[in-house]
C-alpha cells in the first residue's frame, strides 16, 4: 500500500490476539468505563495548569503569526482552532487541534457536522499552512487537548481518543482499550510512533492492565515514565 494510502486509512489499529485475549481475559468481559484514579487525577489538573501556563505565549505566537500568514496568503487565513468528534472512556467528546491545513481543504459540510473526514487533508503536505507544518512537526497542534484533560473529558496519558468513525471501526473488531479508559494525550502504543510498533494494540492492554494492578505510585511512576518518552518524541520534531 503506497505511503499516501496509509495515511488516509488513519490510525490502523489491529484486531486482539487470541494470545491478548488468554493473556487479559478480565479486561475484555469488561462493560463500562474504569474511574480514574485520585492520583491520576490529581496529577492530570496539575500537569495540565503547569503546561498550559508554560504553552500561553506559545499559543499566543501561533495564533499572531497565523493572523499575519492570511494577511499575506488569504487562502491560509481562517480560524486558528477547530474540533472534531472523538470518543474518550466510551464518551463522544470535541477533541480540539490547532489547525494546519488551508480553509479550501477542509470540507465545509462535514467539518459543521464535526466530523474527523472534513479535516483529513491534514496528511496532504501540499494543504498545510506555513505555520502548520512548524506547528505538526513539533505536535503543537495537540496543545488545546490539555484543557479537555482539566475538564476531565481526557488524561494526560491513556490510549489516545479517536475520531467516531475510527472508535466504531476499532471496537468493532474487538479492541476494548478506548471504551474503558479516558483517552490520553499520550499513550504506551502512542509513543511508538513512527515504528512498526504503531497500531499494535498490546500495548492499550499492558497499560490497563497496569491501571488495575499497579500500586498508586508504580502507576504514576509509568505515566511519568511515558511522558518522558513522548517529550523526546516532540523534542525530535517527529510530527508528520
Amino acid at each position: 500500500m503506497a505511503e499516501t494510502e496509509k495515511r488516509h486509512v488513519s490510525f490502523p489499529y489491529l484486531p486482539p490476539s487470541a494470545e491478548l485475549r488468554q493473556k487479559y481475559p478480565d479486561i475484555f468481559r469488561l462493560d463500562s468505563a474504569l474511574k480514574p484514579r485520585m492520583l491520576k487525577r490529581i496529577f492530570d489538573v496539575v500537569f495540565s495548569l503547569f503546561v498550559l501556563l508554560l504553552a500561553t505565549p506559545v499559543l499566543a505566537a501561533i495564533w499572531l503569526v497565523y493572523k499575519i500568514e492570511g494577511l499575506i496568503i488569504p487562502e491560509n487565513a481562517g480560524p486558528v482552532l477547530f474540533f472534531y468528534n472523538a470518543v474518550s472512556a466510551g464518551k463522544i467528546i470535541r477533541k480540539f487541534k490547532i489547525r494546519i491545513i488551508k480553509q479550501r481543504c477542509i470540507d465545509v459540510e462535514l467539518a459543521s457536522k464535526n466530523d474527523w473526514h472534513a479535516f483529513q487533508n491534514e496528511w496532504n503536505p501540499e494543504c498545510r499552512t506555513i505555520t502548520g507544518r512548524f506547528v505538526k512537526k513539533f505536535y503543537l497542534d495537540e496543545l488545546p487537548q490539555f484543557f479537555s484533560v482539566l475538564l476531565g473529558e481526557m488524561s494526560v496519558v491513556g490510549p489516545r481518543p479517536l475520531a467516531v468513525h475510527h472508535y466504531n471501526r476499532d471496537l468493532a473488531q474487538g479492541n476494548v482499550a478506548r471504551k474503558l479508559l479516558r483517552g490520553g494525550i499520550l499513550g504506551l502504543g502512542h509513543i511508538r510512533k513512527g515504528t512498526n510498533q504503531m497500531g499494535d494494540p498490546q500495548f492499550e492492554y499492558e497499560y490497563i492492565d497496569a491501571q488495575q494492578n499497579f500500586g498508586p505510585i508504580r502507576a504514576f511512576w509509568l505515566d511519568v515514565w511515558i511522558i518522558w518518552r513522548g517529550l523526546r518524541l516532540v523534542v525530535k520534531g517527529g510530527g508528520l
